[in-house]
């Protein structure tokens, strides 16, 4: 394990007081490490868990040479490009059954859907292509089908002894529909990622209390359990702690007994209390960033020491959209790293901005945007308006974040912009 100073050594230009967004990302892929444990769990109870190990098809899908649709399966070494095919139709196989009899020249099976194709049959038309003769023969039409058409070869989705899904493979619902295809009822997965989340600040309300002059309700504390929660994670909400060196320590020491990764809101900006950052280094080897990036530049990030173990700790801004903009940009892929899961480069969406977008070289800025698409099909993004880190309502209404990356600079009306869009993360 890395001390931070070390994996700051291996980032060319590191400067903790002005670090790009890219480095931050490459900076918290060497601090973290996939969690150890496994566990076994019900395909049902699968969805969103991290595969742990490679699994190995126990059997090919299909099975059989099958038909890919309604028609008749014949032999396809006949057919001739300049000229139809006289098929006499002697039987009919269903799906769910071998159909038993023999096919020669000049003979066809009426087929389904699935349905295994009989032996010495390779080639299906469809049932729409063709015709009947007066004596109910069947015509397929010269130069419509080549030899092998509308068959679904054996293994030709899985083959059997093969790998069909990868150790580090989120199980989403297609995952879990070809793990069941295999006849596979439990899959060896991760253990779920503990994490523990704080606010902290004596200006911070709890739901249940009454308001005060000064004091804003917590929103951080829900907005961070959701995320974690659609990321499969085992949250441990430890509330609000208020700016007190020993309420702080104990909050930080008991997070580090049952986590993960710890993540907490507020009290990491310039001018904020002291004593929490120099108790945080204290516990532990921690780092206070400012990011070039808006919003959400104030970050602190390392590692809580115990005993036993280590914790690893993301101190995030206080205000509401700067926590959310920073969980997506490096927390989220972090934590999907601890997990175990494949690293995945983040997906673009691009769309044309309607409006001109005012910055300037050498900061990342996310700015809240709707993404629609013209009539013409073109998509085009929107910002939402007032882009201040406070505004909550403007990431209700974003279906996405507009991504002005560090050397960009100004967009002009009609420019394509990168959004990186909310659907499945937020």
């Amino acid at each position: 394990m890395n001390s931070l100073d070390e994996i700051a050594a291996r980032l060319q230009g590191y400067d903790p007081q002005s670090l790009s967004a890219d480095a931050v990302g490459e900076f918290l892929a060497h601090l973290v490490d996939p969690v150890a444990d496994t566990e076994t769990v019900a395909l049902a109870d699968a969805l969103g868990r991290v595969l742990a190990r490679d699994l190995v098809s126990p059997l090919s899908v299909p099975p059989h040479d099958n038909s890919a649709m309604d028609g008749f399966a014949f032999d396809g070494a006949q057919l001739r490009e300049d000229a139809p095919l006289s098929l006499e139709v002697v039987g009919t196989a269903l799906a769910g059954a071998a159909w038993q009899g023999t096919v020669g020249p000049g003979q066809a099976v009426k087929i389904m859907t699935g349905a295994i194709m009989p032996a010495g049959l390779d080639t299906v038309v469809p049932q729409e292509v063709t015709t009947q003769d007066a004596d109910g023969r069947v015509i397929v039409p010269g130069g419509v089908l080549r030899r092998g058409d509308n068959r679904r070869l054996k293994g030709e989705d899985l083959a059997e002894g093969r790998p069909a899904l990868l150790a580090g493979e989120r199980l989403g619902p297609a995952a879990c529909g070809l793990v069941a295809s295999l006849g596979i009822g439990e899959l060896p997965v991760v253990r779920r990622l503990k994490v523990a989340y704080f606010s902290t600040g004596d200006e911070i309300l709890s739901l249940g209390e009454p308001p005060r002059e000064g004091a804003v309700y917590d929103s951080n504390r829900y907005t961070v359990r959701a995320l974690l929660a659609r990321l499969g994670c085992e949250v441990l909400d430890l509330g609000v702690v208020r700016d007190d060196p020993a309420l702080l320590e104990a909050a930080f020491i008991r997070a580090a007994d049952q986590a993960d990764a710890i993540i907490t809101s507020g009290g990491v900006s310039v001018g904020e209390a002291d004593f929490t950052k120099a108790m945080m280094k204290k516990l532990g080897d921690v780092a206070f960033w400012r990011i070039a990036m808006r919003p959400g530049r104030p970050m602190a990030v390392g590692r809580i020491r115990r005993p036993d173990r280590s914790s690893v700790l993301f101190g995030l801004p206080g205000n509401p959209v700067a926590v959310m903009v920073t969980f997506l940009a490096f927390v989220r892929p972090a934590l999907l790293r601890m997990m175990g899961a494949h690293p995945e480069p983040t997906l673009y969406l691009r769309a044309r901005s309607t409006e001109a977008l005012r910055k300037k070289p050498g900061r990342t800025e996310y700015q809240r945007g709707i993404v629609t698409r013209r009539a013409d099909g073109v998509l085009e993004v929107r910002t939402t308006g007032n882009q201040g880190s406070g505004v909550l309502s403007s990431m209700v209404q974003a279906n996405g974040l507009i991504v002005l990356h560090h050397g960009q600079a100004g967009v002009a009306p009609g420019d394509e912009v990168d959004v990186m869009m909310f659907e499945g993360a937020l």
